[in-house]
């Protein structure tokens, strides 16, 4: 007998006191997979993840290609029914100057509402939302499941592509919910349907073989510094819009985002003006963006009175959805060698890159995934909303599953701060996600009948 409505909104709120305490304890393990950090924590991550799935009667093994370990859940579908992969990450990002964090990132929180904490939101909330889920159903899950809870999504996802290739039977589903996005706002929910794509790369501008006196070379001889800087500046035209030839851009966006609400989100100073040219949500969705992320150079405080003969930024490149990384990267590489002034030399090595997304987000899956939203949300329905941020692995599971339906969702609001200090999740807005989860499960079960 399957569960209905009133059923599983009662099972939520008694599972989520439990749901909470064990994101805390997932929260308070500092998972980090950047080089320089201890990866004994991103171990120990893996192990309660483990843990916690094999505590919902999954079959669970962790894995790794090389990289960071992978945990793996699998229950089996009973007869007729759809298999649902559930994805999500269990590392953080780094957590950055402990200053600027109201509380101990590592300690969670819970101020007005929200828990604070780095991955409070991103994304261990998510891997909570899928045990919320599972727990609501007990041993009466109506579906097959596959937790995929990655290791190293913060650090790029460099072997993900492999795992998913060397487990892609024990990954094979009807339908992929990737709980690694976020809400349109604070009541109102969202499935992502499109994403940007991403190329790192660093250019290096070298104009002498060392250091030389300021005061006796100044002048005729360009500094390093002052050639890197007029060379980022031709990324951009004087509105703002990025000036790099070859690169994808379009408009359409089907939602306003007010420029007042960007702003607060953002924290913009007052008195600083927005750049480029269209909407807001073309600009972030689905146009192009450029940004300097770090520069090697001398600190002020250090810095002699000498010429610097090297110096070397770190850029991010955020592509349009079908744009494609490799000739984004070879359109920025040849703007950079192109326009470096004053015959200095200039290098450009890539990073890594990721493949923006489109998803069709119609027919029965995506039906059920609104119809659970909407109910969750008490009768709100959800926005189909791009995402500025890169996801590239969805290309991956679109190419190797091509007849899955693949649902983009999220714990996160405009408020979380994620990757910044103080990320913090709304506890309100989370109830919502586990039920919304568990309804789009019934949801599902019933596409199999």
């Amino acid at each position: 007998m399957s569960l209905t409505e009133d059923d599983l909104r009662a099972a939520i709120a008694r599972e989520l006191p439990g749901v909470r305490a064990d994101l805390e304890r997932l929260v308070r393990i500092p998972g980090i997979a950047f080089d320089g950090f201890d990866h004994s924590q991103v171990e120990r991550s893996a192990e309660a993840v483990a843990e916690l799935l094999r505590g919902c009667g999954l079959d669970v093994q962790i894995v790794r290609a090389g990289g960071q370990p992978a945990v793996i859940g699998h229950k089996p579908a009973p007869p007729g029914a759809p298999t649902v992969l559930l994805y999500a990450h269990h590392d953080v990002q780094p957590a950055g100057d402990p200053a600027l964090w109201t509380s101990d990132p590592f300690e969670p929180v819970e101020r007005d509402g929200r828990l604070y904490g780095r991955g409070a939101a991103d994304d261990k909330a998510g891997v909570m939302a899928h045990v919320a889920a599972l727990r609501a159903f007990g041993d009466q899950l109506p579906v097959g499941v596959v937790l995929f809870i990655e290791g190293e999504e913060e650090y790029g996802s460099d072997s993900l592509d492999e795992l998913i290739e060397t487990h892609k039977e024990l990954l094979r589903s009807d339908v992929i919910v990737i709980a690694d996005s976020g809400n349109w706002d604070i009541g109102v929910p969202a499935l992502t349907t499109s994403l940007r794509g991403l190329v790192n790369c660093f250019v290096e501008v070298s104009t002498l073989q060392n250091a030389v006196h300021s005061g006796m070379f100044g002048g005729p001889v360009p500094d390093a510094l002052t050639v890197l800087a007029r060379l980022i500046s031709t990324l951009h035209d004087e509105h703002g819009e990025v000036a790099v030839d070859g690169l994808v851009g379009r408009e359409g966006a089907s939602v306003d985002y007010p420029e007042e609400r960007l702003r607060h989100e953002a924290g913009v100073l007052d008195g600083v003006r927005m750049v480029g040219n269209g909407r807001l949500t073309d600009r972030i969705w689905t146009k192009p963006a450029i940004s300097v992320l770090g520069i090697d150079a001398p600190k002020t405080q250090e810095a002699a009175n000498a010429l610097v003969p090297r110096a070397k930024a770190k850029l991010s490149v955020r592509l349009a959805p079908g744009d494609d990384p490799a000739s984004a990267y070879a359109a920025v590489r040849a703007h950079l060698e192109k326009f470096v002034p004053w015959g200095a030399h200039v290098e450009v090595t890539l990073e890594s890159g990721g493949a923006p997304c489109v998803i069709d987000a119609t027919g029965p899956a995506y039906d059920a995934a609104r119809a659970a939203f909407t109910t969750a949300w008490d009768g709100v329905a959800p926005v189909d909303m791009g995402v500025g941020g890169s996801i590239p692995f969805i290309a991956t599971f679109q190419e190797l599953f091509p007849q899955a339906a693949i649902l983009v969702t999220g714990v996160e609001d405009p408020f979380s701060g994620a990757h910044g200090p103080d990320e913090s999740l709304h506890l309100g807005e989370f109830a919502r996600v586990c039920l919304a989860e568990a309804l789009l499960l019934r949801n599902v079960a019933g596409l199999g009948e």
